[in-house]
C-alpha cells in the first residue's frame, strides 16, 4: 500500500535575475512544486486508509493547499490526453483516480524542506506565510461574491483566487533573496506599484510568468482566463480580480 514520504530533493535556489520571460519559465517547469508541510501530514494518514478515500474527501484535504492545488492540476494537465477541460481538484482526483493520486505524489517536497538554510529564514518564512493568508482570504471572498450572483463556475472562481498568487509562492520557495528585496522595496515606498517593483528587481511581471507557467501546464482555459487581468472585463474576472484586491487591502 502506498505511503506518503516528503522528497529528498531541494529545490536549486535562484540568487540573481534570469535573463528573460522564457529562463524563468523554463526554471519553474523543471522545479518541484512544494506543498504546506500540513499537506504531507494529512495525505499520509489517508494514503494509509486508502479504500475509504473518496475524490470529496480528498479535495477538502487539499483545498487549503494553493501549491498542492496547482501541483495536481499542472499534473492532469500535463498527463491527460482529456477533450475538455477538467476544471476543478475533485474533477481531477475523479480523473486520475484514487490509487494513481497516491502513487503519483508519494513523494512531496514539504514547505519547510524548500525552505530550509534559506538566508533570513525568519523573514522569508513570514513572506510566504503573508501570501498563503491573502490567497485563503481572497478565496473565501471570491466563493462569496460568486455565490451572491448565483455564478454555476464558483468552484473554479473560489479555486482561481486561491492561486491568484501562486507564482509569488513560489518565488518565494525559489528565490527567496529576490522576493526579500521586492517585500522591502514596497515597504519602503507605499505608492510602489507590484509590477513595476517585480520588472524591476526581476526583469519580469509575475503576472506574466504565472500566465505563462498555467498555458506551459496545460490549465484549465477558465482557469487561465480568470486570473488574466486582460479579460478584466468579465464579470467572472472581476468576481476574481476584485475579491484578490479586497484581500490585499485587508
Amino acid at each position: 500500500r502506498p505511503t506518503m514520504s516528503p522528497s529528498i530533493a531541494i529545490p536549486a535556489r535562484i540568487e540573481r535575475p534570469l535573463r528573460d520571460l522564457s529562463a524563468w519559465l523554463a526554471h519553474f517547469r523543471a522545479a518541484p512544486i512544494p506543498v504546506l508541510d500540513s499537506t504531507v501530514d494529512a495525505l499520509q494518514v489517508l494514503a494509509a486508509n486508502e479504500d475509504v478515500v473518496d475524490a470529496h474527501l480528498l479535495a477538502e484535504t487539499l483545498a487549503s493547499d494553493p501549491l498542492m492545488t496547482l501541483k495536481l492540476l499542472a499534473h492532469v494537465g500535463s498527463t491527460s490526453r482529456r477533450e475538455t477541460d477538467v476544471e476543478t481538484v475533485v474533477g481531477a482526483l475523479v480523473l486520475l483516480g484514487i490509487g494513481p493520486f497516491f502513487r503519483c505524489f508519494s513523494e512531496l517536497t514539504p514547505l519547510s524542506q524548500a525552505l530550509c538554510n534559506a538566508p533570513e529564514a525568519a523573514d522569508v518564512d513570514a513572506g510566504l506565510q503573508a501570501v498563503l493568508v491573502r490567497s485563503h482570504r481572497a478565496a473565501r471572498f471570491a466563493l462569496g461574491f460568486a455565490a451572491h450572483r448565483m455564478d454555476p463556475d464558483a468552484a473554479v472562481i473560489h479555486e482561481a483566487a486561491l492561486l491568484h498568487g501562486f507564482a509569488e509562492l513560489l518565488l518565494w520557495c525559489h528565490a527567496p533573496a529576490l522576493a526579500l528585496e521586492l517585500a522591502r522595496r514596497q515597504q519602503a515606498d507605499a505608492s510602489l506599484r507590484s509590477a513595476v517593483a517585480q520588472q524591476a528587481v526581476l526583469g519580469i511581471t509575475l503576472a506574466d510568468l504565472q500566465q505563462s507557467l498555467m498555458r506551459a501546464w496545460r490549465l484549465p482555459e477558465l482557469l487561465i482566463r480568470l486570473g488574466d487581468v486582460r479579460h478584466a472585463g468579465n464579470s467572472q474576472v472581476k468576481n476574481v480580480m476584485l475579491a484578490v484586491r479586497l484581500a490585499r487591502h485587508v
